[in-house]
């Protein structure tokens, strides 16, 4: 059973949701300008790609690495964006008319209430989004969340390499250097990723004998937000 706990607004720990970040500053934004300009594909305007790519803060696509390449951004090369922008809408939380972005009613409300805005926003992309839609390869892994969350839960307590949570679930013969890394990549992507761009996990790149490697933490956020059933089987936090 997967069950996220209700958080106060100001629990520390919320502030290790790049999505929930993103999501308050967007509706932040909208209320206080009144709109978000649309383009005529109903993509956000080139102007808020921009403010969105320098406040956001988005791991491993800060505004440095997303304009490295490139002097103008569309909502599509931004991904994280693109996405929250379809969940806000999807969530009834913003709505597109007459070629603006505007907050709903709830939005509104949501927007000073990051604990709220949590559970409304955090369950719904972690669970019942298809994350292969944008995925590299449009690929999604056999299993169920509530297999994935109760055995991550205790194998990546201590933190835990990328290959060895796909190999708890997957065996051991797919590497990302042999003909199998598709199979890693769909993991990675469906899994980790939202995971991680939800903030109840974090990757970290490892070095060792000239390899790279990811190694997988759980954030503080994982343990406040999520109950599940092999809670009992993990070792009690030491208080300091």
């Amino acid at each position: 059973m997967i069950e996220f706990r209700p958080l106060p607004d100001d629990h520390p720990d919320l502030a290790y949701s790049p999505l929930l970040r993103a999501a308050q500053l967007t509706l932040g934004y909208v209320v206080e300008h009144g709109s978000i300009g649309l383009t005529g594909t109903k993509a956000f305007k080139r102007v808020f790609v921009h403010w969105a790519a320098e406040h956001f803060d988005w791991p491993g696509m800060g505004y440095e690495e997303l304009y490295r390449f490139k002097k103008v951004l569309n909502e599509y090369e931004f991904p994280p964006l693109e996405l929250l922008h379809f969940l806000l809408i999807e969530l009834k939380l913003g709505r597109q008319y007459k070629g603006e972005f505007r907050a709903t009613k709830r939005g509104k409300e949501l927007a000073g209430s990051p604990g709220r805005l949590f559970a409304e926003l955090v369950p719904f992309f972690v669970l019942r989004v298809d994350h292969s839609s944008y995925s590299r390869f449009e690929e999604s892994p056999f299993g169920k969340w509530d297999v994935w969350l109760n055995v991550i839960n205790v194998d990546a307590d201590q933190g835990c390499s990328e290959r060895a949570l796909f190999g708890a679930f997957y065996g051991e013969g797919p590497d990302w250097d042999n003909d199998r890394w598709r199979e890693i990549a769909a993991f990675s992507s469906c899994v980790l990723k939202p995971l991680e761009w939800a903030g109840l996990l974090v990757q970290v790149e490892h070095e060792a004998d000239g390899r790279s490697s990811r190694q997988v933490f759980k954030t503080p956020l994982w343990r406040s937000a999520l109950k599940l059933d092999t809670d009992e089987m993990l070792a009690p936090l030491k208080v300091q």
